[in-house]
This record gives C-alpha cells, structure tokens and sequence, in this order.
C-alpha cells in the first residue's frame, strides 16, 4: 500500500517554530497521513532571496531552517519518503546528499525541476538528461535514488509529437533516474496525465497528487474563470482513474502539495479534506 504523506513546502506558514512543527505534523497523522516529503529550502536556513520567491509564489518556506528536523521528524513518527533538492547540490556533492537522505531514513532525492531553463529547446533537454544520469548514478553509488519531479514548463513542444518531458523519459536511464508524476502541472499545460502514468509505467516511483478547479459560486463576472489547486474531490482532475492507474504501476508514495488557494487560506484545513479523499483510495 502507498505511504499517503504531505509535501513539507506546502506547509511554511504553519512550520515557523518547534511547537508549530510538532502540532502541524500531529494534525497530519490524526488526518491519516503516514508521510512527510522534506524540502531542501525548508531544513535548513535560506538566503533572502528564496524566501522572497516563494513569498511571492504565494507559498513561503517560512522561518524553520534553523529547527532540529532529524528529532522532530522522528518525534513525529511520519516516514520521510523523500528529500527535495536542486540539481547543481547533487552535482557538486553527491554523498552528502546521499548522506543527509539517510540520516532521514529515506533512499530517494528528487530534483524540483529547473530555473530560467530552456525546456523549449531540444539539445537543452537533452543535454539535462545527461546530467540527470550522471548524478543518478552518483547517488545510486551512495544507495540513494533519484526521481525528477515536473511542473508544467517540460510539456513545452519540441518537435510534432515530442515534448520535454517525453525527451526526459527516453533519454535518461531507469538504473539511474525515475520520476515523481506531478499531474497536477501536467493537466495545466494540456497534456494527459493518466497518458503520462502509462508512458512512465514502474519509473513513476512516487505521485504529487493535487486537485484543479475554481471557487467561484454564483454568477461568473466573465465567461472565463481562472483555475487553481482544490482540495481533492472538489475539483475537475480525474482523480478516481489516476489513482487506479497509481496503484496499477506500483506508486510508492501519494503526496499532497496544493498550492495557496486553500480552503479558508488554512493548509492544515486544505490537507485534513483532502485526506478525507486520500483515505478511501490508499
């Protein structure tokens, strides 16, 4: 059975102190939730200007560097499915990467995807999956492994029936670098994600899954609304065949990460639904 876990960026407004981190992540296994996935920008102090991205992005990283997450994860009782990191931290030094995943518990680091990147240029893409197998493979030799994650940039055309992501799939190795499937990302850019399960088959190791949708109620000022994350079950993705098709490839984890458009702005209100979806699939 897939580990249901929460993925820790969508929780910087609620993850500023220690006691705030013990009660949210409470809160996250009274839900039903098993797991958490870290992210690098999280466990440990950043710069000015992440802080002010992410601000803006509407999804904070917040204050926590600076906590003892190695005790408070453990106090916690949630299993670390994975560690979010950046490309250019694998490359420089492998085996701390490798080495600060397993002083969690967890033998996967996944790749968040790439700033001001070309992903609308083939030799890019391609020049992104060698570097992707190189540092695999230097994490495999540390017995970690490495998935990428996407957002929606990697859709972007190459070539009639090519995209980045397709490109990504054939050119990297399996022995050294699998996915974690954001549909969420995938289904905003006009692709098809359960396609996208079936391309990647046994290489989707872990799943961000989200919901899409509006709030509007009532009458509509104009003929077009503006879609965001929903909390799952109220939105319009095909939830129910994704999550047949998750389990049909053998998903290790099913981790929720919505973003800001939470109900009542509450993430711990927003996860506490969506597990009330989440815990009659998994």
């Amino acid at each position: 059975m897939a580990v249901k876990a929460v993925q820790q960026f969508m929780l910087g407004t609620v993850m500023n102190t220690e006691a705030q981190v013990r009660d949210t992540m409470q809160k996250m296994k009274e839900a039903g939730y098993g797991g958490i996935e870290l992210c690098g920008f999280m466990i440990h102090p950043t710069g000015f200007m992440v802080r002010m991205m992410t601000k803006a992005a509407g999804m904070p990283v917040g204050k926590g560097g600076k906590l003892d997450w190695h005790t408070l994860v453990k106090d916690s009782g949630l299993e670390v499915v994975s560690v979010h990191q950046d490309l250019g931290s694998v490359e420089r030094d492998p085996a701390a990467v490798a080495q600060e995943a397993h002083r969690f518990g967890t033998d996967k680091v996944v790749i968040t995807g790439m700033y001001r990147f070309p992903y609308g240029e083939r030799d890019a893409v391609k020049e992104l999956a060698a570097r992707l197998n190189k540092a695999g493979e230097a994490l495999h030799k540390e017995g970690v492994s490495l998935l990428y994650h996407n957002h929606n940039c990697e859709f972007l055309r190459l070539a009639p029936g090519v995209n980045g992501y397709g490109l990504l799939l054939t050119e990297t190795d399996p022995a050294y670098v699998n996915f974690e499937f954001d549909s969420y990302w995938c289904a905003d850019c006009g692709a098809d994600p359960l396609a996208v399960m079936d391309a990647l088959g046994p290489r989707m190791k872990l799943w961000h899954i989200n919901d899409r949708g509006t709030r509007q109620t009532g009458p509509c000022m104009t003929p077009i609304l503006k879609s965001d994350s929903m909390e799952l079950g109220t939105g319009s993705m095909p939830l129910d065949a994704l999550c047949e098709k998750a389990k049909a490839v053998g998903v290790e984890a099913v981790i929720l990460e919505s973003h800001r458009n939470w109900i009542d702005k509450s993430p711990v209100k927003s996860f506490r639904l969506s597990a009330n979806y989440l815990n009659t699939r998994f």
